[in-house]
């Protein structure tokens, strides 16, 4: 691994990474926002930043020195993967300069029914000195993207995919096996709702975690609360 990947894994090591999404539907929707958000999470201690799509990205960038997760979602009609899914979507990530590059790394079914490992192996060619980073939602993947030669791998996915539905969340059990067994980094990310719940992701040895709608997405907080007075 060459120097530079080397002193990006290092500056977000045993850190909190914080996503800062705003997808079109929901109220914060907006690349100037979300770079707001960045700055906050950044005088909050981030280390890092998760972020989707390279408006967001490029806004971002302006207003804070972090390293990037970058991801975008895209939905395909013939395909549920919408996280960085296609070679359009990984070049427009490479085009605005992500530190580290995220897709999913399920067992699904790409768009123009291509499989990870034949998508995977293509990116990795053509972008050899990238670190990217397996969004999986099982122990199964995780295991896979790390010999396939994802740099980290993710938990994000766990309990998104119709095979993991129900799952229990945060999937502590999934990280503390790849953290085992795996042999690359682990990123704890997905339903981490508490300090707490981060604390305990980071005691089983993660490299670091990503937290987003328990910080980022006031909708959902709110409607946490309310929940308690309807009750």
């Amino acid at each position: 691994m060459n120097q530079h990947n080397t002193d990006i894994l290092k500056a977000i090591q045993g850190g909190l990474v914080v996503s800062c999404q705003a997808l079109p539907d929901e109220p914060l929707h907006s690349s100037f926002i979300m770079s707001r958000m960045a700055l906050a999470a950044s005088m909050g201690g981030a280390v890092g930043i998760r972020a989707n799509t390279v408006e967001d990205i490029t806004e971002i960038r302006k207003t804070v020195d972090l390293p990037i997760i970058g991801i975008i979602k895209e939905e395909y009609p013939d395909s549920e993967v919408y996280i960085t899914p296609t070679m359009k979507e990984v070049d427009a990530l490479m085009n605005c300069g992500v530190e580290i590059l995220a897709m999913d790394a399920t067992i699904r079914i790409r768009p123009n029914g291509r499989t990870l490992a034949d998508f995977f192996q293509e990116v990795r060619r053509k972008y050899p000195e990238q670190l990217f980073m397996a969004d999986c939602s099982s122990e199964e993947e995780g295991m896979a993207a790390a010999k396939m030669g994802f740099d980290l791998i993710g938990t994000t996915m766990a309990g998104y995919t119709s095979y993991t539905k129900g799952r229990v969340v945060p999937p502590f059990d999934m990280i503390e096996n790849l953290v085992e067994n795996c042999g690359k980094p682990v990123i704890a990310e997905g339903n981490i709702g508490t300090p707490e719940q981060l604390r305990t992701a980071l005691d089983l040895g993660v490299h670091c975690a990503v937290v987003g709608g328990a910080i980022t997405r006031p909708l959902q907080i709110t409607q946490k609360f309310t929940a308690v007075i309807k009750k």
